[in-house]
Order: C-alpha cells, then sequence, then structure tokens
C-alpha cells in the first residue's frame, strides 16, 4: 500500500525539524569545546528554551545562572535548567514586556563576576523580544514602528537594519555592557546569507560598514527615531566569539536526505526563497506542474505586504494558497510550506499542505481564494479547507521550508 503523500511530506518536514533542533545543536557543539568554570548563560529567542536546556546538558554543575526571554507560551520551565530565570515577552511588535526583558538583561549582566565567561545562545525572534531604548524614546514608538517594518514587506535584512539603529543594545551595542569579559554567541541563523550582524538584529555583532539603511526610505516621525542610539564601540568585541550552529540549509539538507531514505528522487533548489509570498507560491508550482515527478525542497523566507487590516495566517499561509490555487484540480501534486519555528504570522499556525482540493474544500465553505489572498487572510481559507498545520513550538528557528511532492 503506498504511503499517503500528505503524511509522507510530515515526515520530512519532521526530519528537518529535528535536524536544526537547539537542544542537540548546543549540546553537541559544547560537547567539543566549551567555556571553563562557572558560566553565565543568556537564551534569546523563540528557541531559547531548548538551547538552554542544551547548554544545561553539556555544562552541568558549571552553569552557574541562566537567563532565558522568549515568546509567549514558547517558555518550557519544566525542561530549563536549574538556576535560571526565564521571561517570556512580545512578538512579533515588541512591547513593555520586551522592554522589561531588556532592563532583565541589563540587570543579570552586571550582577555577575567579573571576569566570568557568559555563553549567549541567539535565535529568531529575538529583535522583537528584548530591547533597551534610547532616553526620550518609548514603548509607543517603538511598536509603531515595528508596527510600520512588519507591514512594509521588506525582508528580514531590511526590517533588522531598522531595529538596530533605533536599539541600545542591538547592533552590537549590547557588548559594550560586557566590560570585557569572555563571550561565546553561538546562534541559528534565521536570515538569508546566514549574516552574523542580522540575526536577532546583532546583539553582540556589530554591523558591517555602510549597512545602514538610508534614512530616505523611512518616514520622517522614524528617521529621528533611527538617529536616537549611539554608535558601537569597535574596542567592545575583542572577547566575544560568534558562531552559527544550524542554518535553513541544513533543514534542506535533512529534508533532502529523508526523501532519498524514502525512495524519492529529490530536486532540491540552490536559491533561496525570497519576494513577495503569493508570487513565490505560483512560480514554484508552475515550476513543479511541468517538472519530473519527486519531492522538491525549498527553503528561505518570502514577504507579505499587509493592507490596513490585514486578516489571518503570514507569509508561509500566503504562498500555500496561491500555489494551491495553480495546483487545483490535480490529483497528483500536495505542497507543504512553514515555518521552523513553530510559527507563521500571528496565531498558532505553523504553515499549510495543500493539495489540488484545496481550492475546492474551502469554496464549499464559502471563502474565495483570490479574496483571502488580497486581504492577506489565507489563513482563515486554509482554516475552512482543513489545511493548515499546527506543531507548536518546535525549539529551532531556521526561516522557512517548502517541499512538494508530485508522484510518478
Amino acid at each position: 500500500m503506498s504511503p499517503d503523500p500528505r503524511r509522507l511530506l510530515l515526515d520530512i518536514y519532521a526530519a528537518a525539524l529535528r535536524a536544526v533542533d537547539g537542544r542537540r545543536a548546543v549540546r553537541e557543539r559544547l560537547a567539543r569545546d566549551r567555556p571553563a568554570g562557572p558560566v553565565q548563560v543568556v537564551a534569546v529567542g523563540k528557541a531559547a528554551a531548548a538551547m538552554a536546556a542544551g547548554a544545561a546538558d553539556a555544562l552541568g554543575d558549571d552553569l552557574a545562572a541562566a537567563l532565558v526571554i522568549t515568546r509567549h507560551g514558547y517558555a518550557d520551565p519544566g525542561g530549563c535548567p536549574p538556576r535560571t530565570v526565564v521571561l517570556e515577552a512580545d512578538h512579533p511588535l515588541p512591547g513593555a514586556a520586551s522592554l522589561a526583558a531588556g532592563q532583565a538583561l541589563l540587570d543579570f549582566i552586571a550582577a555577575a563576576p567579573a571576569g566570568a565567561p557568559f555563553l549567549f545562545l541567539i535565535s529568531g525572534g529575538t529583535s522583537a523580544l528584548v530591547e533597551v531604548l534610547p532616553p526620550g524614546v518609548g514603548a509607543a514608538q517603538l511598536h509603531a514602528a515595528n508596527e510600520w517594518l512588519l507591514a512594509s514587506g521588506w525582508d528580514i535584512g531590511r526590517v533588522n537594519r531598522v531595529r538596530r539603529a533605533l536599539s541600545c543594545i542591538k547592533g552590537g551595542r549590547l557588548a559594550q555592557r560586557l566590560t570585557g569579559r569572555p563571550v561565546l554567541n553561538l546562534l541559528l541563523s534565521d536570515v538569508p546569507g546566514d549574516d552574523l550582524a542580522a540575526i536577532g538584529s546583532g546583539l553582540l555583532v556589530p554591523p558591517a560598514a555602510g549597512a545602514a539603511e538610508p534614512a530616505v526610505s523611512l518616514p520622517p516621525w522614524l528617521q529621528e527615531l533611527v538617529a536616537a542610539a549611539p554608535p558601537p564601540r569597535m574596542e567592545d568585541f575583542g572577547a566575544v566569539c560568534s558562531e552559527i550552529l544550524r542554518g535553513n540549509g541544513d533543514a534542506r539538507e535533512a529534508a533532502a536526505a529523508a526523501g532519498r531514505d524514502r525512495g524519492l528522487v529529490v530536486h532540491q533548489a540552490a536559491e533561496l526563497l525570497q519576494g513577495d509570498a503569493a508570487a513565490a507560491g505560483r512560480a514554484l508550482a508552475a515550476q513543479v506542474l511541468t517538472g519530473p515527478a519527486g519531492l522538491y525542497v525549498w527553503g528561505g523566507e518570502t514577504t507579505v505586504r499587509l493592507p490596513p487590516q490585514p486578516g489571518r495566517g503570514g507569509r508561509c499561509q500566503s504562498l500555500a494558497l496561491a500555489a494551491a490555487q495553480a495546483l487545483a484540480g490535480r490529483d497528483d501534486i500536495c505542497l507543504l510550506a512553514a515555518g521552523t519555528d513553530g510559527s507563521d504570522g500571528p496565531g498558532e499556525d505553523a504553515g499549510a499542505l495543500v493539495d489540488g482540493a484545496t481550492v475546492e474544500r474551502g469554496t464549499v465553505e464559502c471563502f474565495d481564494a483570490r479574496e483571502s489572498l488580497a486581504r492577506a487572510d489565507a489563513g482563515s481559507f486554509l482554516e475552512a479547507s482543513g489545511d493548515l498545520i499546527q506543531t507548536g513550538p518546535t525549539g529551532s528557528n531556521v526561516m522557512d521550508l517548502v517541499l512538494v511532492l508530485k508522484l510518478a
């Protein structure tokens, strides 16, 4: 009996997630080489709880104290190491909890013994979860800036260039607070090119010269905000060693390997997905429709330009619904588009798994695919069609995966 193609795609997606698990990545890295002596651990991001658990696995009693800052609902108190403070903050829009987390981070650093080594564990989501603002900039302005950025349709690198420009800890500025203490900075990459300065807006990594977003591309009120933060001091980075543990390429390789293990011919794209999500979905569907049978593997991060009152769903759901329109009526193709962090835009959905009957199922429930895409409401359509994926927090965050199975 042939395996269910939808179940097969979900199994391959799960194999990719296991390969980029934050706990496993940190544990394996520290097993090879770890800081000496009692270590102060700071974990920030959607994968913070998993990464902190990996540090505890490797460090044991040498973990002196830990601070974990993660998204609401992503904490794992039972799995976090002892001597750990766990804070949940705001995402995707930073708020009061993000500012409280920023102050807690500064207090944690200040309370550490002089010369104590630090282990930082950074994953995607950090930009929204923790913040310290320049004098005169408040929570309302921070919220407005990020709301404008998230609706802009810009890619994550461009968005993070603005975020670090209006922060007192991003763009490498946090390094000044560590006053020369030795720091091992381990990261899961959720950005194209694995740019260290872009992951989490670069808490401990200075941006390259000329990497600032031109002020003229911003509205006047936002131009004023980004001029408020001081520049980082290059002399503060001598004791910081940064290293990427996992990225999207690792997830794609694991998905491809899982496909081959199941006897599939694998077609893996070298280029990362980017640009408009719906356009990408249509382009991928067209490629598969004219291509050979097998498993197609893509990774990356597309964008969605939000209307004034957006509906439900994120970039993966928009990509999947647009692809479903092109695949309508086919019984030999299904497509999975999902975040590796278990989230895709606001809400609890990781993405969607669509097939040739998706549009028909949603239409029967009185939804219109074209209208849903125009309103950035793909999630409502995909809920009606029964095609949403929910994983909960995955312990990772290395951008998105798109997997397509075309039967022979």
